[in-house]
């Protein structure tokens, strides 16, 4: 495998501080990018080399993939690392920087592609018979049939999200249209891709989530569960491990669940594949 001596963070704010940190410690040089509107933000000085952004707004910025990997052939990166959120769920970014002879930190692209975007991820969950909370996808006509069928309340979510955005809950039929166009405004802000699908809404489910990593010969291993259901905005505040009140056969269903999706996909890498748990029944998501 290739030497890494300095690596682009493609992200901003705390996620890039945190990765900084790291390869501070393991003695790698940290190169950070910053749109205008964060010359003065704490990421952008914490890194060894920093490098504006040139455009206004995500899409231009963090989100501009051509840009992100010509800064890193600039600065002779070695590698580029996503972060979480933006375009850490992107196979194109995977490839583009594979094919630009860096390092991709991360998952190969056809597991992004696979798992990326929730919608693609829940439908391959099912197949493999792995349970999903039910709900579909289509144009806003077809989701709002779907939202009637299910009934209300129903979750709306950003098909290529992640970190908690792009999620809204739709109570009833009087406020479906503000918060679907919400929800698309903001899946493009963060994503770069409007995609939506609805689910039904569980009320106070448990978020449980399988910690594996995953080398390049095939070999998968489980560091097991952590309760992340105390949350803020479907933001994480508080992870718990080993989970409480999950019993050794429910642990055993989500850790097979988890093998069985990283097997299909051939994934490589630390990853997490998260659940919801209602009762002793779990659901992919």
């Amino acid at each position: 495998m290739k030497q890494i001596n300095k690596v682009l963070v493609a992200n901003r704010g705390e996620i890039a501080v945190r990765i900084f940190d790291t390869l501070h410690q393991m003695g790698i040089t940290s190169v950070a990018v910053y749109s205008s509107e964060d010359a003065e933000a704490m990421h952008a000085g914490t890194a060894d080399e920093r490098y504006p952004l040139i455009g206004e707004g995500l899409a231009n910025t963090y989100l501009n993939i051509e840009q992100l990997v010509s800064i890193a052939l600039e600065c002779d990166a070695d590698a580029i690392h996503p972060g979480y959120g933006f375009l850490s769920e992107n196979p194109l970014f995977a490839m583009e920087t594979k094919k630009a002879g860096l390092t991709f930190i991360g998952p190969d692209e056809e597991a992004i592609r696979l798992m990326g975007n929730k919608k693609e991820a829940r439908a391959l969950a099912a197949k493999l018979g792995i349970p999903v909370i039910e709900g579909g996808s289509g144009n806003t006509d077809t989701l709002k049939q779907t939202a009637e069928k299910l009934g209300y309340p129903v979750m709306v979510k950003a098909a290529a999200g992640g970190g908690g955005k792009g999620m809204k809950i739709v109570s009833g039929e009087d406020e479906w249209q503000e918060i679907i166009d919400s929800t698309r405004r903001e899946a493009k802000n963060y994503f770069g891709n409007d995609e939506i699908y609805i689910e039904k809404y569980l009320h106070e489910p448990r978020h449980i989530e399988i910690q594996l990593l995953a080398d390049h010969h095939g070999n998968i291993v489980t560091l097991y569960e952590r309760d992340c259901s105390v949350q803020r905005r479907h933001q994480k505040i508080i992870e718990e491990a080993p989970a409480p009140f999950i019993s050794p056969e429910l642990r055993d269903n989500l850790v097979n669940a988890a093998k069985t999706l990283a097997t299909h996909i051939g994934y490589k890498n630390a990853g997490t594949v998260e659940f919801l748990v209602k009762n002793n029944d779990f659901y992919f998501l």
